[in-house]
């Protein structure tokens, strides 16, 4: 049996962060005045901007870029692979795809993000599961997301 301990590895920390264990963050760069919770993993070539918060249990995979002032719910699940060639990419990062938040962007609970834009100012309800690009701010919800209304 292989054991594995939570860790953090290799992470740029900007200044008055915030970490709950258990945590997996590795080779990644986290603002200031960020808050992390418990039971989060963050990948290589995360980019998190300033005082943006990841509440427990979310999972941020590699090449996801969060603006600044962002709110990233419980249970928040980031992917990368699209299956494009109709199966899992597993290592071959060369399939991923990029995930890029704004700034003010608010992520409700049990969300899922694929690939995607979504800008500033945005608000992403509760579960709601965002498969294209989100360009004018608004509040979005549904599966597949779909506006809601202006902000």
């Amino acid at each position: 049996m292989k054991e594995y301990q939570s860790q953090v590895r290799k992470v740029s920390f900007g200044t008055g962060c915030t970490i709950v264990h258990p945590v997996n963050i590795y080779e990644c760069e986290i603002g200031d005045s960020c808050f992390v919770g418990p039971f989060v993993e963050i990948q290589n070539n995360v980019l998190i901007g300033d005082r943006t918060k990841v509440q427990s249990h979310s999972f941020i995979c590699e090449m996801v870029h969060i603006g600044n002032d962002c709110f990233i719910g419980h249970g928040v699940m980031f992917i990368n692979d699209v299956f494009s060639k109709g199966k899992p990419a597993g290592g071959d990062s060369t399939q991923w795809k990029k995930t890029k938040i704004g700034n003010n962007v608010s992520i409700g609970s049990n969300a899922t993000i694929l690939p995607v834009e979504i800008a500033d100012e945005t608000v992403i309800g509760a579960g709601a599961v965002v498969t294209k690009d989100i360009l004018t701010k608004g509040v979005y919800a549904g599966n597949p997301a779909r506006k809601l209304r202006d902000l």
